[in-house]
Parts: C-alpha cells; structure tokens; sequence
C-alpha cells in the first residue's frame, strides 16, 4: 500500500537518506525545509515533493498544514529530522553575557523542539490510523554537547514523545525517538572534524566504524514498517554502543 510520508529537514544529510529510503518503495514523500534550491535538487534527485517552510514558525506550518491537506487529505508517516546546532561556542564560560546565553539557547529551541512540536501538533489530526512518527534526537541528549544547548534541546523531545505515544495510541500511531551518535556525510558534521576527533568519535564505538545517513534511516523505516507496529514511546540509539563510552 501506498504512504503518504512527511520528512522535516529532507534534503540532505539523515533527512534525505530517510526521504529515499521510503520513496525506494514507492511512498509518496514530501520532503520540508528552509532551503528551496536544496529541496528541489533532493525531490528530483529520489522522486519527492518539495515543501519550503520554516518549521519554527507558526504561520509557516499552518501553511504547512493546508497544502498537505488539500493535495493528500491524509497522512501515515511524519518524521520530525529538521534541527541542527546553531552554536559553534558556548556553554559554561562562553563568550558574552546573560543575553548571549539567552540569544544562543533560545536559537536552539527553535531549532531543535518548535521545527519538531509545532508541524506535529498541526498534522497530528490528519495522521491516519495505524500512522508513525518519529523524531530524530542525538547522543547528546544522553551525553551532553560539549556545554552547548543543542543536548538539552535534544532531550526535551523525549517526554514529549512519550506523552505523544500516551495520546496517540487507541488510534493505533506510534510515537518514537530515534538518537544517532557520530554520522559521517551529514552538514552537522561536515567541515568540523580533524582526523583526531574522528578517531576519538569512531573509538568510543562497539563497532569500530561512524555512523551513516542509511544507518539511521533502516531504522525509522523499521519503525514505520508492519514490524514495527508494536514499539511505542522508545528511544532507539543508532551509535554503535557509542553512549556507553569506551
């Protein structure tokens, strides 16, 4: 049977490795994001359609909310992937005042809990029954980022989730987080990584290798499969045992 699937942040990275994953299966994928040029690359690229919008902004998902229901009434699979970390410093003893602190948290909740709170909370009526969502969080809601915002950003879609999985249930939806470690190829890591960080990142993990975009997007697939019908309200860490340290 044919999905409508709903990928926030699709056009590169997880998003867009999630976003082919499905649309290998002959899904009808909406890929969501800020950059217009990226996503229309990434839709003709694996057969997709482009939405841009900014998550974070409340008339933007409305926006959202209207096209999706007039162009498929329904959907069965949101994927909450769009975030990033807008600090590059940070954190206990980090440049600036109160007002930084403030200016650089509050950028993070943007990012990382509204793009993923707000089209939720819009689009939850129209999920069908039996429909999946899924957010995508990070090692560092467990481990921390570095004294940065971005983990405590991460963690709070936790609890949310499981809330959402309370709620959503007697419709037959499931709610779940999925948490990657070290993914190479990914705009989060591009351009930040020596070789002795990589090898610090690739050594805490179990299986001797980083991460990739397709690691994580078997996973949310998994979780959206018949198969997966019966996992709700967990968090899934796909970090080769990596947030249990080495």
């Amino acid at each position: 049977m044919t999905r409508t699937v709903v990928i926030s942040g699709g056009g590169t990275g997880i998003g867009k490795a999630v976003a082919a994953r499905f649309a290998a299966d002959g899904d009808r994928v909406v890929i969501i994001g800020r950059r217009a040029d990226v996503l229309e690359r990434t839709a003709k690229e694996i057969g997709a359609t482009a939405l841009a919008a900014d998550l974070s902004e409340p008339a933007e998902v409305e926006r959202v909310r209207a096209g999706l229901a007039e162009r498929f009434g329904t959907i069965d699979v949101l994927v909450n992937n769009a975030g990033g970390n807008i600090e590059r410093h940070g954190g206990p003893g980090g440049p600036g005042g109160p007002g930084d602190v403030a200016e650089r948290w509050t950028g993070n909740f943007r990012a990382n809990v509204l793009t993923a709170v707000l089209p939720t909370e819009a689009l939850r009526d129209l999920l069908n029954p039996d429909g999946r969502v899924v957010f995508i969080s990070s090692i560092a809601a467990f481990r921390g980022s570095g004294g940065t915002s971005y983990g405590p950003m991460k963690a709070a879609l936790h609890p949310y989730a499981f809330d959402l999985a309370s709620v959503l249930g007697p419709r037959g939806i499931t709610v779940n987080v999925v948490a990657p470690g070290f993914i190479e190829d990914t705009e989060f890591f591009r351009g930040t990584m020596d070789d002795e960080r990589r090898a610090m990142l690739v050594g805490q993990t179990c299986t001797g290798r980083a991460g990739s975009p397709q690691d994580v997007a078997e996973t949310v697939h998994w979780l959206a499969s018949p198969g997966g019908g019966h996992v709700t309200a967990q968090i899934i860490q796909v970090n080769g045992g990596a947030e249990r340290g080495r």
